[in-house]
């Protein structure tokens, strides 16, 4: 993984010194529990994003019912259409 240099901005002095005695505490690196932190973000991001997705007739994906149900379409429509 590549290792970047970073300065931030306008950070909230008092939650970066919590943060950062958090993570001494825990005996890490401060670049690595921001890595952490970014990464939970993102994935709480993406998992609200697919939550108030709406559903596409494309997103559905066929269901398997069994073994004997090979012909289970064309005998609906025999009972659904005739013959």
């Amino acid at each position: 993984m590549e290792k970047t240099f970073i300065g931030v901005r306008e950070v909230d002095e008092e939650t970066f010194r919590k943060f950062r005695a958090m993570v001494i505490e825990n005996k890490m690196k401060l670049g690595y529990a921001l890595s952490q932190a970014m990464r939970k973000m993102i994935e709480e991001n993406m998992k609200k994003k697919i939550l108030n997705k709406k559903p596409a007739l494309l997103d559905i994906k066929p269901f398997d019912f069994g073994k004997g149900t090979e012909n289970l379409s064309e005998n609906i429509d025999k009972i659904v259409y005739g013959d």
